[in-house]
């Protein structure tokens, strides 16, 4: 069996393995072994062939995980958008408890709201900044 074959082989399993798991390293390596495969089409001996197999898939992985470092963080699931269509969206407040909660409807359901840190506890329109549990945090707008 040809070098060129095994190498193909070897990036399409890390592809197969890529698919089943979501591991996206995965791809930048099987680029590396694509590029190994490329090399022993060229003629290259096994060294050459390891060599640009280790360069590219290594340099493509640290080319991601420096280009993902960049990104800013994603907020915590409690209190991002993306996760809960709740957050941002804007409540009635009628009266606060001396516990510091409030009792609202709100979807058809009865919740509990609280302040967020630093909020102030007036009534009146509120937008939700996050949620923990069956409790919204709120604050004033």
């Amino acid at each position: 069996m040809a070098d060129s074959t095994i190498w193909w082989l070897l990036a399409g399993s890390a592809i197969a393995v890529e698919l089943v798991t979501g591991t996206f390293y995965l791809l930048m390596l099987a680029i590396g072994l694509a590029a190994g495969a490329v090399a022993a089409h060229a003629g290259l001996p096994l060294s050459g062939q390891l060599i640009a197999a280790a360069l590219v898939g290594g340099g493509a992985v640290a080319a991601w995980h420096l280009k993902r470092g960049k990104r800013p963080d994603e907020p915590i699931a409690s209190s991002n958008r993306d996760v809960n269509l709740d957050i941002g969206e804007t409540v009635h407040v009628d009266a606060w408890n001396a516990d510091g909660t409030a009792s609202i409807k709100y979807r058809g359901a009865s919740w509990t709201v609280v302040a967020a840190a630093g909020a102030m506890h007036g009534t009146g329109p509120h937008r939700v900044r996050e949620v923990i549990g069956n409790r919204l945090v709120v604050e004033k707008i």
